[in-house]
């Protein structure tokens, strides 16, 4: 019974500085930020009350962001990955195709946020480089910039994302074991079998992570929306500070970033299931 004990309280103890450092920096804000949403800032109001959060379900300004913001978060999400997975299995290929493309996916990483989007505010909007340059082959570019779509602004949030994916997943594909990849070429499996049904499956978890990252940054991004995005709707996350932050309305500042968290929460596990769901299918088939 004694070493039992000796075992659960050294088990605990190994476990105390990560979940601690989860429970003191993401746990407790977490925690005060939905409590936060539950009051209110007018005098006399009781001390948990529902009104801020009739407030924000009601008005269909707030309502419409948060539909937006998902478009905003889930929109170049996909579009990162369907760049960053061939472009990650291209760096598997070989030692030149790794310099070359490894070189060039980085280059973003040193633009910050704000500037990609005037970037593309330069290049795509009404009278911008792009505009200019087709205006003599008789090529009119539809409206990219403060579209209904957020066209421009998903490009703006691609462009800063790739380079994080990229990273991610070639780095999962480069640390699948050589010796399998070799044993498929060897059975006659073709580049794109191997890419399919062996690199893409094992490096599922790290192609996870990214997507996880990219979806929670593009979701809560501020800057690009407000620069590209259209006057109607605005995401949340610009409401928040707008209509909350600047107005000292801190109950729905976090309404709004309680809300935001549980429709995020309800994509990833979407797609948590939608990945195990073909996960099963590809088995029960195999």
């Amino acid at each position: 019974m004694n070493e039992g004990k000796v075992k659960l309280t050294t088990l605990l103890l190994c476990l105390l500085p990560g979940v601690g450092y989860l429970l003191a920096l993401f746990g407790l804000p977490l925690l005060r930020v939905v409590y936060g949403s539950f009051t209110s800032n007018e005098a006399g109001a009781a001390a948990l009350t529902l009104d801020t959060w009739a407030q924000l379900l009601a008005n269909p300004v707030f309502t419409d962001g948060l539909w937006f913001s998902l478009w905003l978060g889930i929109a170049p999400t996909i579009v990162s990955l369907m760049i960053s997975l061939p472009l990650s299995a291209l760096m598997q290929a070989n030692e030149s195709s790794r310099n070359l493309f490894g070189t060039l996916y980085k280059i973003p990483l040193v633009v910050p946020g704000i500037v990609a989007g005037f970037l593309v505010l330069i290049i795509l909007d009404r009278g911008g480089m792009a505009t200019r340059l087709l205006a003599p082959f008789g090529i009119a570019l539809p409206r990219l910039v403060r579209d209904e779509w957020a066209i421009g602004a998903i490009i703006a949030s691609a462009w800063k994302t790739v380079p994080f994916m990229t990273l991610i997943i070639a780095g999962a594909m480069a640390s699948i074991n050589k010796d399998i990849l070799a044993a498929a070429r060897t059975l006659g499996a073709g580049r794109l079998t191997i890419i399919a049904r062996i690199q893409l499956p094992l490096a599922q978890p790290g192609i996870t992570a990214a997507v996880l990252l990219s979806f929670i940054g593009s979701l809560g991004s501020y800057v690009i929306p407000s620069l590209l995005g259209p006057t109607y709707p605005l995401p949340l996350s610009v409401h928040m500070f707008d209509e909350g932050f600047k107005k000292g309305n801190w109950p729905m500042v976090y309404a709004m970033g309680t809300l935001l968290s549980v429709m995020a929460i309800a994509v990833l596990l979407a797609y948590y299931a939608i990945i195990g769901s073909l996960g099963r299918s590809k088995a029960a088939k195999g």
